[in-house]
């Protein structure tokens, strides 16, 4: 035990998931060896994913779950390490994103990923790249994360969805005529659907704005609420009703300044057609 490397956990995702990953073992007593030949790997293997030299797949994960009795324990863990381009707490949101049953977001600048057409989402990843910001393997992640929430959403039942946006993610351009074109497409066709609710936050609301900082709430399958929030270099997942409740009321509060979908819908589509 004295020999055994410490881990920190703020180092790494990675290092993050192994030392879960050892507290979970050592709380059934069991060696890396014993550990790995009740999940078909071998104890090096172990040991490497537990001093974050070797990052967890999923399968690894649902097994070392399904063997030490966690629930999902480590594969939600997993999945910051799988997307490292993502900001602390916004693997978690994701999560519970997926199971929503009402989900209402905020957005400004730029068009949510939940709503990003293929092309727009492409561009805004590759200039990311090009500043450095991330590298090409965090936007291939991030790319993948798009099409995987996107898809999240279209289940049966469907959640509602509210979003509203500033009118900025509308006129911000990004990626040319063509590829702004079909995002305002996009956000047409949302707003149809029978499930979605889709408003936009003019410019000339001004200091009647309750936000102004992108926002997500979620309500549970059980109707307990949680928000995230982001700032420029990490996201808030917030658990509390209590702190959450007042976000919520902030929330209807933009509504109720904001354009109606009708309306919306109608400066979308003089965006479309090149008149401002």
């Amino acid at each position: 035990m004295a020999n055994r490397n410490e881990l920190d956990p703020e180092k790494s995702p990675s290092a993050a998931f192994g030392l879960l990953l050892r507290r979970l073992r050592d709380e059934k007593g069991w060696t890396q060896d014993e550990l790995a030949e009740r999940i078909g790997c071998s104890g090096t293997h172990i040991s490497a994913v537990e001093t974050g030299r070797r990052p967890p797949t999923t399968q690894f994960a649902a097994s070392a779950d399904k063997a030490l009795g966690s629930g999902d324990k480590l594969v939600r863990q997993s999945r910051a390490v799988r997307y490292t381009a993502l900001l602390e707490g916004s693997s978690e949101y994701i999560a519970h994103e997926s199971r929503a049953a009402e989900v209402r977001l905020y957005e400004v600048g730029v068009i949510p990923g939940i709503l990003q057409t293929p092309e727009y989402a492409s561009t805004l990843t590759a200039r990311a790249v090009e500043r450095g910001s991330i590298t090409s393997e965090q936007g291939e992640e991030r790319l993948s994360l798009v099409t995987t929430r996107q898809a999240s959403l279209r289940r049966t039942p469907p959640p509602l969805v509210f979003v509203v946006l500033d009118e900025s993610c509308l006129r911000r351009p990004v990626g040319g005529p063509a590829v702004m074109g079909d995002q305002l497409a996009r956000l047409v066709d949302f707003a149809a659907l029978p499930n979605t609710v889709l408003q936009v936050a003019p410019f000339d609301m001004g200091d009647r704005r309750p936000l102004s900082l992108p926002l997500y709430v979620l309500t549970t399958p059980s109707r307990s609420l949680l928000s995230y929030a982001e700032s420029a270099h990490r996201g808030q997942l917030e658990r509390e009703t209590a702190s959450v409740v007042p976000l919520l009321t902030a929330y209807h509060q933009l509504q109720a300044e904001a354009l109606s979908q009708a309306e919306s819908v109608a400066m979308i589509n003089q965006l479309r057609k090149g008149t401002p």
